[in-house]
């Protein structure tokens, strides 16, 4: 059955449903349903610019009581392989970012049950007096637990933080907003209610987050939609995310068996995610989980932006998801895609065009 009708509505400028995002799902007209997506994300960015950060992941902790199936990052408390970064070692992190001219330091932990909430309070403040960079860190399951050792409600939590330094929420651990797959493959992350509490809650105290979607955990196509119709929701509600990043499923060195998610299907559910998320301006390419020529060919599937360098970074790895790119292949990847390359900040302000000033382009990669 054509989805012509569905696409044709939302070429229109009409919403699309629920319903209609399930047809689009068991359709397997991807190209059809790309090149909608596309015309979507032309009409947020007109201009033929792919947009990237240089940022580092810091891992400060693997310590984790939440205990997902589907992580090969973890240590349980107290096994002799976890660890919390010295103070030191994350502020040498952080010096190397801004040496190679990065702007954002995505900081992300397990949910660390012996971490006082003042651990985070503390470190955001000599953080801040030592650099100016964007905290981009800590994510909702982080946060629900710093609001269980604290006593604190998540309102005062968030405010504390912000206060402290953070600037804004990385949307991971949304995994699949539907309670029925999160309690299969993560019992204690907390309810998809919860996720988006954190992220509206953020928003009413000052920060801007981002969405996350994680297919192949054997979830529906159903619940595949109503992920995106909850984050559509809260998005028409208080604008708290400034972008939406899918990825897939890594199985390997997991204690969940699955298939790897095919390219086609990433694509495809970027492509529905762009035509469904009306209200979300940025949408970000999952190399690091899809591979760099997946990425080039996701900016003709509704992305808009290719992410961050990523200078360091150990979750996803730890599942075997190793592909690494840096400025040099960004630079290259997004000119293959018939793209004009720039620098944004965290908050997608644009930094610098690489716009065939191939003299600035040769002495940014010499720096960095």
């Amino acid at each position: 059955m054509s989805v012509d009708h569905i696409l044709e509505k939302a070429r229109s400028g009409e919403r699309i449903s629920v319903e209609d995002a399930i047809e689009l799902y068991e359709s397997n007209e991807v190209e059809k349903i790309g090149e909608v997506a596309n015309e979507m994300m032309q009409k947020w960015h007109p201009e033929p610019i792919t947009t990237f950060v240089i940022g580092r992941n810091i891992n400060y902790t693997n310590f984790c009581d939440t205990y997902c199936r589907f992580c090969a990052f973890y240590r349980p408390p107290g096994h002799e392989d976890g660890y919390v970064l010295d103070n030191d070692v994350i502020f040498q992190k952080i010096q190397e970012t801004k040496d190679v001219d990065g702007t954002e330091i995505l900081m992300q932990g397990g949910t660390n049950p012996d971490l006082p909430f003042e651990y985070y309070t503390n470190l955001l403040r000599e953080i801040k007096k030592r650099f100016d960079i964007t905290m981009h860190s800590f994510s909702p399951a982080e946060i629900w637990k710093m609001v269980e050792v604290s006593g604190l409600s998540l309102e005062e939590v968030l405010t504390e933080l912000h206060e402290a330094g953070l600037d804004s929420l990385p949307g991971g651990g949304a995994e699949i907003l539907d309670n029925r797959t999160r309690k299969r493959i993560s019992r204690l992350k907390g309810t998809w209610e919860e996720w988006i509490e954190c992220m509206k809650t953020a928003k009413k105290v000052g920060m801007h987050g981002t969405a996350t979607m994680v297919i192949g955990f054997g979830e529906t196509m159903e619940e595949r939609a109503l992920h995106l119709k909850r984050v559509r929701d809260a998005q028409d509600e208080t604008g708290c995310f400034l972008a939406f990043i899918p990825w897939t499923f890594q199985p390997d060195n997991t204690n969940m068996k699955a298939e790897k998610v095919t390219p086609e299907e990433y694509l495809k559910n970027l492509a529905i995610s762009r035509i469904f998320l009306d209200n979300v301006p940025n949408f970000q390419s999952s190399w690091v989980t899809m591979g760099p020529e997946v990425g080039k060919k996701s900016l003709t599937y509704g992305c808009n932006d290719f992410g961050s360098t990523m200078i360091e970074e150990n979750v996803v790895s730890a599942a075997g998801a190793t592909h690494k790119v840096d400025t040099n292949l960004i630079l290259r990847l997004i000119r293959e895609a018939g793209k004009t390359p720039a620098q944004r900040d965290t908050k997608y302000n644009t930094l610098r065009v690489f716009e065939g000033d191939e003299k600035a382009a040769k002495d940014f990669i010499m720096q960095n």
